[in-house]
């Protein structure tokens, strides 16, 4: 794992006016269903519902999720391969954070002037269905510090899905990031944050390196909640935040408002591309 060099939050950028455009896209972040296998081990796993999830779920999900040695279980064509580590939280003693974005930042004009602005290290995951339309205003933030990254192609749940229609939603979305932006996406999101042992499979036959969740979630009214452990941000942290939706502060704003938190209790925000 390599060390990254931490950007500091600053002081909070006054919100610019803007208008929010109709909203579509990801649910809320909830507690993800799965079980991390780098850092600590994520928390709201269902081993019921990923032993018997239909289709190409698989039984050893609880072994090959949480880690032994990366390695597959033998009993099918997957035998032998190098899985990708599902991870919520990063072990370092850097005094860092990670802001995570699903579909629906680019929504709001003013969170652009904010990445801008700060060159604010985020990572967007795409889904293509819904943030195609914007990939070009998206792109141009890759300059100052945004990482696009994998969200699959229609936001379908993955987990219960055979091997082959998980690595048409996931290789498909690679396809679309590779051809719109010249960019091999490593990390991906899985929708719902769901996900089993042929997720993992299919995402190896993509080119993934790391499945990413959150132990953090900044909800629709600013405040954070968390998925397991200590109810406080701590270094190596992967924060999700929500997009917009009706009844929300609007996404920069929030945006803002988590930052001052995050100086607060001593912490900046990291390039979670440095540490994966």
């Amino acid at each position: 794992m390599r060390r990254g060099r931490p950007r500091p939050a600053g002081a909070a950028l006054a919100a610019l006016t803007a208008l929010l455009l109709p909203l579509t896209g990801c649910d809320p972040p909830a507690a993800p269903t799965g079980h991390a296998a780098v850092g600590d081990p994520a928390g709201g796993g269902n081993r019921d519902a990923d032993r018997n999830a239909g289709g190409g779920g698989d039984r050893d999900t609880d072994r090959s999720a949480r880690g032994d040695g990366g390695r597959a279980p033998g009993g099918d064509s997957g035998r032998g391969q190098t899985l990708p580590p599902v991870v919520d939280h990063v072990r370092t003693t850097d005094r860092v954070v990670f802001l995570t974005y699903d579909d629906g930042a680019e929504r709001d004009p003013a969170f652009a002037g904010l990445v801008r602005e700060r060159r604010l290290p985020v990572t967007l995951f795409l889904t293509d269905t819904v943030t195609g339309p914007a990939y070009g205003d998206l792109a141009r933030l890759r300059p100052f510090g945004a990482s696009l990254q994998n969200h699959t192609l229609d936001h379908r749940s993955l987990r219960g899905l055979p091997r082959a229609g998980q690595r048409a939603e996931i290789c498909g979305q690679q396809t679309k990031l590779r051809s719109r932006f010249g960019v091999r996406a490593h990390l991906l999101r899985p929708p719902h944050g769901t996900y089993d042992t042929t997720t993992l499979r299919a995402a190896a036959d993509c080119g993934v390196t790391a499945l990413v969740l959150w132990r953090a979630a900044l909800a629709p009214g600013g405040d954070l909640t968390y998925t397991r452990g200590a109810h406080r941000l701590r270094p190596g942290d992967i924060v999700a935040v929500d997009p917009d939706h009706p009844g929300a502060t609007n996404l920069t704003a929030r945006t803002e408002r988590l930052l001052r938190t995050i100086e607060q209790q001593g912490l900046s925000v990291g390039e979670l591309d440095d540490y994966l």
